[in-house]
Protein backbone atom coordinates (compact mmCIF):
# COMPACT_ATOMS: atom_id res chain seq x y z
CA UNK A 1 0.00 0.00 0.00
CA UNK A 2 1.25 3.26 -1.21
CA UNK A 3 -0.08 6.14 0.78
CA UNK A 4 1.14 8.83 -1.70
CA UNK A 5 -0.88 10.81 -3.78
CA UNK A 6 -1.30 9.63 -7.32
CA UNK A 7 -5.12 10.47 -7.83
CA UNK A 8 -8.27 11.41 -5.96
CA UNK A 9 -7.64 12.70 -2.68
CA UNK A 10 -6.86 10.36 -0.41
CA UNK A 11 -9.60 9.78 2.47
CA UNK A 12 -8.46 11.79 5.45
CA UNK A 13 -8.59 9.46 8.18
CA UNK A 14 -6.29 6.99 6.56
CA UNK A 15 -3.77 9.00 6.12
CA UNK A 16 -3.65 9.89 9.94
CA UNK A 17 -3.69 6.42 10.38
CA UNK A 18 -0.22 5.55 8.28
CA UNK A 19 1.18 8.45 9.87
CA UNK A 20 0.46 6.88 13.46
CA UNK A 21 1.96 3.94 12.32
CA UNK A 22 4.93 5.34 10.61
CA UNK A 23 5.32 7.12 13.75
CA UNK A 24 5.15 3.87 15.58
CA UNK A 25 8.65 2.40 13.26
CA UNK A 26 10.00 5.60 13.54
CA UNK A 27 9.82 5.57 17.45
CA UNK A 28 10.51 1.73 17.85
CA UNK A 29 7.27 1.07 19.51
CA UNK A 30 7.18 -2.70 18.40
CA UNK A 31 4.38 -3.52 20.63
CA UNK A 32 1.69 -0.96 18.99
CA UNK A 33 2.68 -1.44 15.54
CA UNK A 34 2.51 -5.59 16.01
CA UNK A 35 -1.18 -4.81 17.11
CA UNK A 36 -1.43 -2.21 13.75
CA UNK A 37 0.21 -5.33 11.69
CA UNK A 38 -1.88 -7.88 13.49
CA UNK A 39 -5.27 -5.82 12.85
CA UNK A 40 -4.20 -6.01 8.87
CA UNK A 41 -1.63 -2.89 8.31
CA UNK A 42 0.07 -3.70 5.00
CA UNK A 43 4.20 -4.81 6.74
CA UNK A 44 5.15 -2.59 3.80
CA UNK A 45 3.57 0.25 3.54
CA UNK A 46 5.50 2.79 2.08
CA UNK A 47 5.57 6.83 2.62
CA UNK A 48 5.18 9.60 0.10
CA UNK A 49 8.92 9.46 0.05
CA UNK A 50 8.93 5.53 -0.76
CA UNK A 51 10.07 4.83 2.69
CA UNK A 52 8.91 1.95 4.21
CA UNK A 53 7.99 1.04 7.98
CA UNK A 54 10.96 -1.13 7.78
CA UNK A 55 13.55 1.59 6.86
CA UNK A 56 11.84 4.21 9.00
CA UNK A 57 12.83 1.62 11.92
CA UNK A 58 16.30 0.58 10.43
CA UNK A 59 17.86 4.55 9.96
CA UNK A 60 16.36 5.44 13.80
CA UNK A 61 18.09 2.09 15.41
CA UNK A 62 15.30 -0.11 16.20
CA UNK A 63 16.28 -3.60 15.88
CA UNK A 64 13.51 -4.90 17.75
CA UNK A 65 10.86 -3.16 15.46
CA UNK A 66 12.92 -4.03 12.34
CA UNK A 67 12.98 -7.81 13.77
CA UNK A 68 9.35 -7.63 14.09
CA UNK A 69 8.76 -6.51 10.48
CA UNK A 70 11.47 -8.73 8.83
CA UNK A 71 9.20 -11.80 10.78
CA UNK A 72 6.32 -10.70 9.29
CA UNK A 73 7.36 -10.49 5.49
CA UNK A 74 8.85 -7.20 5.07
CA UNK A 75 10.95 -6.70 1.93
CA UNK A 76 14.06 -5.91 3.63
CA UNK A 77 15.57 -4.79 0.20
CA UNK A 78 12.62 -2.03 -1.04
CA UNK A 79 14.32 0.89 -1.91
CA UNK A 80 13.00 4.46 -1.15
CA UNK A 81 12.33 6.82 -3.32
CA UNK A 82 16.36 8.34 -3.43
CA UNK A 83 17.37 4.84 -4.20
CA UNK A 84 18.42 4.09 -0.09
CA UNK A 85 17.94 0.47 1.22
CA UNK A 86 17.06 -0.04 5.09
CA UNK A 87 20.44 -1.87 5.33
CA UNK A 88 22.55 1.41 3.86
CA UNK A 89 20.49 3.50 6.25
CA UNK A 90 21.85 1.15 9.33
CA UNK A 91 24.52 1.39 8.37
CA UNK A 92 25.39 5.06 7.66
CA UNK A 93 23.79 5.87 10.60
CA UNK A 94 25.93 2.51 12.91
CA UNK A 95 23.09 0.89 14.08
CA UNK A 96 25.01 -2.51 14.38
CA UNK A 97 22.54 -4.76 15.86
CA UNK A 98 19.57 -3.36 13.04
CA UNK A 99 22.62 -4.44 10.64
CA UNK A 100 22.88 -7.85 11.88
CA UNK A 101 19.60 -8.26 11.91
CA UNK A 102 18.51 -7.13 8.39
CA UNK A 103 21.34 -9.47 7.02
CA UNK A 104 20.34 -12.25 9.21
CA UNK A 105 17.20 -12.01 6.98
CA UNK A 106 18.35 -11.70 3.60
CA UNK A 107 19.07 -8.23 2.76
CA UNK A 108 21.26 -7.53 -0.03
CA UNK A 109 24.35 -5.17 0.81
CA UNK A 110 24.87 -4.62 -2.87
CA UNK A 111 21.01 -3.16 -2.99
CA UNK A 112 20.87 0.71 -3.46
CA UNK A 113 22.41 3.56 -4.21
CA UNK A 114 24.87 4.25 -2.20
CA UNK A 115 24.77 0.23 -1.43
CA UNK A 116 25.42 -0.30 2.42
CA UNK A 117 28.81 -2.19 1.08
CA UNK A 118 29.79 1.50 -0.35
CA UNK A 119 28.40 3.31 2.52
CA UNK A 120 30.91 0.55 5.03
CA UNK A 121 33.72 0.85 2.93
CA UNK A 122 33.30 4.98 2.71
CA UNK A 123 33.24 5.53 6.41
CA UNK A 124 35.58 2.63 7.27
CA UNK A 125 33.05 0.19 8.73
CA UNK A 126 35.54 -2.84 8.04
CA UNK A 127 33.00 -4.91 10.68
CA UNK A 128 30.11 -4.53 8.72
CA UNK A 129 32.48 -5.52 5.15
CA UNK A 130 33.23 -8.64 7.12
CA UNK A 131 29.86 -9.14 8.48
CA UNK A 132 28.50 -9.07 4.93
CA UNK A 133 30.86 -12.10 3.51
CA UNK A 134 30.63 -13.10 0.34
CA UNK A 135 29.03 -9.64 -0.52
CA UNK A 136 31.83 -7.58 -0.19
CA UNK A 137 34.00 -8.65 -2.70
Amino acid sequence: MDVSTHGPDPDPDVVELASRVFDLARRGDTTSLRAYLDAGVPVNLTNDSGDTLVMLASYHGHAATVRLLCERGADVDRLNDRGQSPLAGAVFKGEDAVVTTLVEHGADPSAGTPSALEAARLFDKEHYLSQFGSHSG
